[in-house]
């Protein structure tokens, strides 16, 4: 019994990677979430950005049971400030070690270390989303996929359209003008990243064993005046069915300055010859094209659930933002997790600016970290987390001014996975 409880206790030893135990750190995690040899570009730009100080080791013995990460991101928040993130990522647990506490040491440990960083939110996106809400996370934001039928669905365009010029270009060509046009929406929308030194190159990413027979990566720019608005970056797969060619475009990103470069670079990726099925993954929710085409049925928009918030400081994360309309409430929050956060704390704000500090009034809502996490960006409302029991309003009113404060006229939304 005790043999069985000293390897129990160091297989649940957390520790920081060194750089010379990437390779064996990485090749578990690779076999943890099932997945084939990553190739050799793949692996190099994931060596390339891990933040080894920020990388986190289980072992038993000499072998690896336990693999966790953080990136050091801004993302933006309601009312546009760049807020500091942890972009929790690379969670695994080898299957011959499951419920030995491997993965609550690991959050632990990461958790403690983000709070020391001063880093008011964590954020992830999760495999198996029955994991994290009782780290207190929430899910904060949603992604919109789509097979979209373009041999039977047009498109209405606004004016100006037809003003955009769009032409072919190599990918790495046009990465700088490219990053230009992302770097300008960032501020716009909650839930966005400002893209850290080399993550420009994750966009890139061309490995053939991954491509299921489509083409290389493919980028079209768009330009008004002389200057680069927009770009779509995509694959096409030719096919052939008993009526002729059935092909599919795949969309890897799309960005634009402007509602008639949207409208163009949508427009080029329903018109390429030969396709008749457009695939859209990973969009915001309010994603222009749903308002552009003549039968939404026809294509067969889903939800998907996308960012996980995690409120690490809950003062300073919700004084970061800015709300919709005046607010003036107390929050009685629990956090088992993070008990720092456990308590009464008064938000007051507006479109301007907020303060949140802890007090001993009497509290408006009662609630987790978990379901502050999930309102925190704007695209969730704590009026629905109220409807199935998640939050409780012990002063009347309070729900529907702090509902109201918290929204954002911009749905939030994570424009790639870390």
């Amino acid at each position: 019994m005790g043999t069985e409880r000293a390897s129990e206790a160091r297989a649940t030893e957390t520790n920081v990677l060194r750089p010379g135990e990437w390779d064996g750190w990485w090749d578990h995690l690779i076999r943890a979430f099932g997945a084939g040899p990553a190739s050799g570009e793949e692996r190099e730009l994931d060596k390339s950005l891990t933040e080894f100080d920020r990388s986190l080791v289980v072992r038993d013995g000499d072998t690896v049971v336990g693999t966790a990460g953080a990136f050091s991101f801004r993302m933006t928040v309601p009312g546009g400030e760049s807020v500091p993130a942890a972009g929790v990522t690379m969670v695994s647990v080898a299957a011959t070690h499951r419920r030995r506490g491997v993965l609550t040491s690991m959050m632990r440990r990461q958790l403690d270390d983000v709070r020391a960083l001063g880093e008011p939110l964590a954020v992830l996106t999760a495999s198996e989303p029955a994991i994290y809400g009782r780290f207190g996370y929430g899910a904060g934001t949603f992604q919109l996929h789509a097979e979209i039928d373009t041999g039977r669905v047009t498109l209405a365009l606004p004016a100006g359209t037809d003003e955009v010029r769009l032409r072919y270009a190599e990918p790495a060509d046009v990465l700088d003008a490219c990053e230009a046009v992302y770097a300008a929406l960032v501020p716009l929308r909650p839930g966005m990243l400002a893209r850290q030194p080399g993550w420009e190159r994750a966009g890139l990413l061309d490995p053939e064993s991954e491509r299921d027979g489509a083409s290389a990566l493919q980028c079209v720019v768009a330009e008004r005046d002389g200057r680069v608005t927009g770009y779509a970056r995509f694959r096409t797969k030719l096919g052939w069915g008993t009526s002729g060619h059935d092909g599919t475009v795949t969309l890897e990103d799309l960005a634009a300055l402007d509602p008639a470069t949207d409208a163009a670079l949508w427009r080029f990726l329903f018109d390429i010859d030969l396709m008749t099925t457009l695939t859209v993954r990973g969009r915001p929710l309010d994603d222009s094209w749903q308002y552009l085409v003549s039968d939404i049925r026809r294509c067969r928009p889903r939800l998907r659930d996308s960012c996980y918030v995690r409120l690490v400081d809950v003062g300073t994360a919700l004084a970061a933002r800015t709300y919709q309309t005046p607010v003036d409430v107390v929050f009685d929050v629990e956090d088992t997790f993070c008990p720092w956060n456990t308590g009464r704390w008064r938000l007051t704000g507006d479109s301007k600016g907020a303060s949140c500090e802890r007090t001993t009034d009497r509290a408006d809502l009662s609630l987790s970290v978990r379901e502050l996490g999930a309102a925190y960006l704007g695209g969730v409302t704590l009026l629905s987390l109220s409807a199935a029991g998640r939050v409780r309003e012990l002063r009347r009113g309070a729900l529907t001014e702090a509902s109201v404060a918290f929204g954002s006229p911009v749905v939030p939304w994570l424009p790639h996975g870390f």
